[in-house]
């Protein structure tokens, strides 16, 4: 055999991945295999593969006969969207893509790699696990996979796909990216699968109900988004990352828009109730503020009482915290607070400037929240938004008390600019509970206890429940008309552009000590 026939023979052997009979399967099952995924993720014809040939050294448990194409993993590099990518696609077929040796080295040069250059890394993962067969091989990889990861975070954008199972050592690899999005029905992530968890703890539960997306971006908070199918979840992951840079150093991309920087939306000035009891949709503002009404909204099923996401505003990438009056009256709690930290410290990273969109009526409390440690996890707003270089911008529609009032971004805690709406509350507390506090002794020796509550509520509550008092100390910048927010928001973006880390001198550190 010649050395060209020679060479075909063995790229067509490992390319074919697996027989057309399995191939076929997946694709019943609604999966596409790994080079697929690779093919539909990257622009046509850009897509470089490196390691084709890479192959595990290990001869134990018959090992040394198992052919493992590409070593159950296929890596490489290409355009998305006309910009560069690196991505990594485990593949079942090739011995269910579990995790060797080999299978580690080749993802860790892959995120090495993105490093060195600057690109961004997509993960695909589909795997059943570590290679048991591999022994000490297997979990000292692991170790290389996850220190890889961790340098490159905060260099790098990464985004997981969870498109099949990942289990044990494994999950700990997509859940240390930045954004994980998950496969509905097919993709699985946990510590241990269900019969481990039933030989250890005894409970009987099944792979959906411990692993799936339930668990996931409903409960624990873990996936960003869900996905409807491998194409859904790949879409999912190209718009996510035209919102970011390159890189660290990287200019924010722009992109057009037909919206006015400064348009005028008329319906802003009627859509936050006069009652301060009465809720309503956060997300109806949020989309008539930023350009064509695109927001692209992240952990939407988990501490709804909060809503974090991307859009732009003039083309320009923005990430935005608010809180939600139509979940638990928009309070911050421990879930809410984790969620909305780590979104503000992922945009400082990449220079996204964050705004703030404001009706809280505190942190919420109760032994149940101070138990399990509202203090500890609410700091860690306060580390995101004071550790923060980017431009940093305030609305306060409504309510903005007490901690909260930090919590959501005010002009203290480091924003840039602080606009309130004319109906804006802002105060230590509301005026029920400071009447009920200051002048409890009065109000309870008054011949009527309810005129006089009601008299000095109303004191209080003009004396200080408005935007006005804190405007007045320089606290709010300027109390607009709602319909103006927009145009707000864009000067406010215009004049703070190069606004970074650089551009405020500070004591050297290495990083803040924040709350855990």
């Amino acid at each position: 055999m010649g050395l060209i026939e020679n060479y075909k023979e063995k790229r067509d052997k490992i390319l074919a991945m697996a027989a057309p009979e399995a191939i076929e399967k997946r694709h019943k099952n609604g999966q596409m295999t790994a080079r697929e995924r690779l093919d539909y993720l990257f622009d046509e014809g850009t897509f470089t593969e490196i390691g084709l040939y890479v192959k595990h050294r290990t001869t134990a448990f018959g090992l040394d006969k198992k052919v493992i194409p590409a070593e159950g993993v296929v890596t490489g590099y290409g355009k998305v969207n006309g910009r560069y990518v690196v991505a990594f696609a485990e593949d079942f077929m090739a011995l269910a893509g579990t995790f060797g040796e080999y299978h580690g080295k080749k993802e860790v040069r892959a995120i090495e790699l993105a490093m060195e250059r600057g690109w961004p890394v997509i993960g695909m993962n589909d795997s059943g696990g570590a290679r048991l067969q591999e022994g000490m091989d297997t979990l000292e990889a692991y170790g290389w996979l996850f220190r890889a990861q961790i340098k490159a975070s905060g260099i790098v954008p990464q985004i997981a796909l969870l498109m099949g199972p990942c289990l044990g050592g494994q999950a700990y690899h997509p859940i240390m990216q930045d954004f994980l999005i998950q496969c509905k029905e097919t993709g699985f992530m946990g510590i241990a699968g269900p019969a481990f968890v039933k030989t250890q703890t005894g409970e009987d539960i099944s792979l959906p109900d411990l692993c799936g997306y339930k668990a996931h971006a409903v409960k624990a908070g873990q996936s960003h988004l869900v996905a409807d199918g491998d194409k859904d979840a790949i879409d999912k992951a190209k718009k996510l990352l035209s919102y970011f840079p390159d890189n660290n150093k990287a200019p924010v991309p722009v992109v057009e828009t037909k919206d006015a920087a400064e348009k005028k939306i008329a319906e802003l000035n009627e859509i936050v109730p006069e009652s301060p009891l009465k809720a309503y949709d956060m997300k109806k503002v949020i989309k008539l503020l930023v350009d064509d009404g695109d927001f692209m909204e992240l952990l939407p099923l988990h501490a709804r009482n909060v809503i974090i996401g991307f859009s732009r505003f003039n083309g320009r990438s923005v990430g935005i915290c608010a809180n939600q009056p139509m979940w638990a009256s928009g309070c911050i709690d421990i879930n809410a607070a984790d969620k909305m930290a780590r979104f503000i410290r992922f945009c400082d990273l990449f220079s996204i400037p964050v705004l703030a969109l404001q009706d809280c009526p505190g942190y919420l409390i109760g032994s149940g929240q101070d138990h399990a440690g509202i203090l500890r996890h609410g700091a860690k707003l306060l580390f995101a938004y004071a550790d923060a270089t980017v431009p940093l911008i305030s609305i306060m529609l409504r309510k903005s008390y007490a901690g909260a009032h930090y919590g959501m971004l005010d002009k203290s805690i480091g924003a840039d600019f602080v606009w309130a709406w004319p109906g804006a509350r802002v105060t230590i507390v509301g005026a029920e509970t400071a009447a009920s506090i200051i002048f409890a002794k009065e109000i309870k020796n008054a011949e009527d206890p309810k005129a006089k509550a009601a008299e000095r509520i109303k004191e209080y509550s003009d004396l200080y429940e408005n935007p006005y008092h804190a405007a007045e100390r320089g606290f709010i910048d300027d109390v607009i008309m709602p319909e103006d927010t927009r145009t707000y928001i864009n000067r406010s973006l215009d004049i703070l552009k190069g606004k970074n880390w650089d551009s405020e001198p500070r004591i050297w550190r290495k990083y803040s000590n924040i709350n855990l």
